[in-house]
């Protein structure tokens, strides 16, 4: 059940004096003067507020609203530093009061604070109360969003007085009309409670869990509160049982001083557990479950053992977060087990240190801020939680309009490590994948802007449009009034594009040309990609059906299109030729199966029976994606493909990630020809490029020109594949001073 901690009543909180006095019994306070000007204060704007005929928001006041917010903070063990901001919030808030005022009369630190919680209440203002009420889903702008991150890492004591304001407000609004109910829910459901899991605070996050799921799934809810209800005393009686089972065995096993506890029911996880493992009712193992509170962490161990000994362990259903916390640091083992009379029991084993901080998060550390307890690396534990806040910074305030429900994911599960965040000139920050170049950027920006770019600057540097860009990097696109896209871009081994969206567009803008240009420049392309890889020319007319195409102009005309790559068309050239010419060619890409027997292996769909796109023909190394099918198990197609972009729109669900595997290499020897300006540093250049490509070299001729001060050099290196030879003849070639690099033949 939704468990709500003790609320002063508001003919408690009417004498505030008493509650001030009260409160200093309990911890202690280090500014009780500007405590209790500042309920003065807020005490006043009461008075004068409903002197106007001001209707409180919920039928409570401000001084009132300001002195529960105190309350949650006292509860958590907050700094006691923060209660004034607190009680004074809701007047500021409500426009009772100026933060000049408050400025003037409690300092700028107090003023500063309230401003913050100001900043994040504008997340308010992105949350649609008409959109239907969904958990997990979300709208609306995202520069408030990232007012709000930013305001916390300046101070988390921002974050603890917003999400006390939070708890307060949701228990208020059982009054309220459905719609406004459900508007703080969802706000709450998806901003707060996943702050309050990322902060560490589990004493907030369950309340504002399971109230929020009370006003976002009623039916739900309500069905679980009953089944709880209906069985709660034979629930408790066995609880109790099995709680003087334990003590027993604890003490007889020498672990003194443990305590021992039934653990609060929390409807939302209840139900969360039920939807993500389709389990009824019955069989969700935390509706019955205890809790094991140790003085060291090897009496966790310790206790474990007991319990695994008492009764029998349920397989897959044991979780060691104390050798591998949690994102937030959230440390416990947790285990489950057949318990008496054959019922599933579910135990958590922590510390009472580890206790503390799973309820209390960062609260927990305000004691360590001037020193002592050290984490790994001398960082101490409230250092590594202002960590990840200080990571905020990075996120991103925009998400593209085919994923918009990203920001809420990764601030209820955390980062995503595979992102790139970096700033416009105007300084609004832009998500992109890991390895984006200046052209992604560009392209997510406006798709005309990508036509139209035609260099890069990344901190006031101009770069080359294959640019790596990192996070944090300020970039801005130069452009050129007239023109497109140009087909380079669409050559993977040069690098300029990593997103498939680019290259999406990059393609159609290619289709809207005359065929008669795109087989010219489809044939220049081939052209050069068969010259600089020393292959013979193909009869494109026999290899056309082999690309489900019926002509070699329809090949011409698809390269120049952007539908096919040249890499492809040279896969499919050498698969072609006869047995006697392969040792010749030096090497032939494994031919992609239609299982997962065989050369090619796909990882990331079990056994699900798998087959090749016809539409993209996926050639292993291309990037890849496996779209379910009914009756047909997984068909693979290229990441960037037309057709699976079109199906991911319709039906997301059915995309999944797969790779292929990793099968034994076989390298080949080839050679390379290189000529270039001579210079110092040029040999040296090149071995680094091999290095980072993780090319062997076995053998190197360098001769240097004086009658044109030019050098050529003979490498023979050990290659895999097409795809890692024109990758590395195209890096080799963005070299300073590179005059021609290409595949050497006798």
């Amino acid at each position: 059940m939704v468990t709500v901690r003790r609320q002063p009543t508001e003919g408690e909180l009417g004498h505030w004096r008493d509650w001030v006095a009260q409160l200093e019994s309990r911890v202690p306070l280090r500014n009780r003067e500007m405590l209790e000007q500042a309920c003065e204060r807020a005490e006043q704007c009461q008075l004068a507020g409903e002197a106007a005929g001001r209707k409180w928001p919920y039928g409570k006041g401000c001084l009132i609203i300001g002195l529960e917010m105190a309350e949650v903070l006292v509860d958590l063990g907050a700094d006691t530093d923060v209660l004034p901001a607190a009680v004074l919030y809701r007047s500021v808030r409500e426009g009772q009061i100026s933060l000049v005022e408050v400025e003037k009369e409690f300092g700028s630190e107090l003023a500063r604070l309230i401003e913050g919680v100001l900043r994040m209440a504008a997340i308010s203002t992105n949350l649609n109360p008409t959109r239907k009420a969904v958990l997990g889903q979300q709208d609306g702008q995202l520069d408030n969003m990232r007012k709000m991150l930013v305001a916390m890492v300046d101070d988390v004591r921002v974050a603890l007085v917003k999400l006390a304001e939070r708890t307060v407000i949701i228990r208020a609004v059982k009054e309220a009309e459905p719609d406004r109910q459900r508007k703080v829910a969802q706000e709450i459901f998806d901003i707060y409670a996943p702050l309050a899991h990322r902060l560490g605070v589990g004493q907030l996050k369950w309340e504002l869990e399971d109230l929020s799921f009370r006003y976002l799934q009623p039916g739900a809810y309500k069905k679980i509160a009953k089944l709880l209800d209906e069985k709660r005393l034979a629930r408790e009686e066995y609880i109790r049982d099995v709680l003087e089972q334990l003590r027993g065995y604890l003490d007889k096993n020498g672990i003194t001083g443990a305590e021992v506890h039934g653990r609060a029911k929390h409807i939302y996880s209840i139900w969360r557990k039920m939807q993500k493992k389709h389990l009824d009712f019955g069989e969700v193992y935390d509706v019955r479950a205890v809790r094991i509170l140790v003085p060291e962490v090897r009496d966790c161990y310790a206790a474990l053992g007991i319990v695994h000994s008492l009764w029998k362990h349920v397989p897959k259903e044991f979780d060691d977060y104390i050798a591998s916390p949690k994102s937030n640091g959230y440390q416990s083992l947790h285990t489950a087990v057949v318990g008496p009379e054959r019922k599933m029991l579910e135990v958590q084993i922590r510390t009472f240190d580890m206790h503390e901080d799973a309820e209390l998060g960062v609260c927990a550390h305000w004691r360590y801020k001037e020193g002592a307890k050290k984490g790994k690396g001398g960082v101490s534990d409230y250092e590594q939680r202002i960590a990840w806040l200080r990571q905020v910074l990075e996120w991103h305030e925009e998400l593209g309009e085919d994923s918009p429900d990203t920001m809420v994911d990764e601030l209820r599960h955390g980062l995503v490590s595979e992102r790139v965040y970096v700033f416009t000139p105007d300084g609004h920050v832009v998500d992109l994948e890991s390895g984006a170049t200046p052209v992604d950027f560009a392209y997510h920006i406006h798709t005309e802007v990508g036509h139209r770019c035609r260099g890069a600057k990344v901190n006031g540097q101009i770069v080359p449009l294959n640019y790596t860009l990192n996070t944090g990097e300020q970039v801005s696109i130069l452009t050129t009034k007239e023109g497109g896209p140009s087909r380079d871009w669409l050559t993977p081994s040069l690098g300029y594009v990593a997103t498939s969206s680019a290259r999406a567009r990059i393609q159609q803008w290619f289709k809207r040309q005359d065929r008669d240009v795109h087989i010219a420049q489809g044939r220049a392309m081939l052209e050069k990609e068969m010259s600089r890889l020393a292959l013979d020319k193909v009869d494109l007319d026999t290899l056309a059906p082999h690309l489900n195409l019926k002509s070699g102009d329809d090949v011409l005309a698809a390269l120049g299109a952007g539908d096919l790559r040249p890499g492809h068309v040279v896969n499919q050239v050498q698969s072609l030729q006869p047995d006697s010419n392969q040792q010749e060619l030096d090497f032939v890409p494994a031919k992609p199966k239609a299982s997962l027997t065989g050369d090619v292996t796909i990882q990331g769909v079990g056994n699900l029976m798998t087959h090749m796109a016809g539409c993209c023909q996926p050639v292993p190394g291309e990037p890849v994606m496996g779209f379910i099918t009914l009756g047909r198990g997984v068909t693979v197609h290229r990441a960037d493909c037309e057709k699976l972009l079109a199906m991911q729109s319709d039906d997301p669900n059915r995309v999944i990630e797969v790779t292929w595997g990793e099968a034994d290499r076989i390298t080949y020897p080839v050679d390379i020809f290189l000529r270039a300006w001579d210079r110092q540093g040029l040999l040296r250049d090149v071995i680094a490029v091999l290095s980072n490509e993780k090319v062997n070299v076995t053998a190197v001729h360098t001769q240097s020109h004086q009658d044109d001060n030019t050098a050529t050099m003979l490498l023979t290196l050990e290659i895999a594949t097409l795809g890692n030879l024109g990758k590395v003849l195209a890096k080799m070639d963005q070299l300073k001073g590179v005059l021609e690099v290409r595949r050497y033949k006798k």
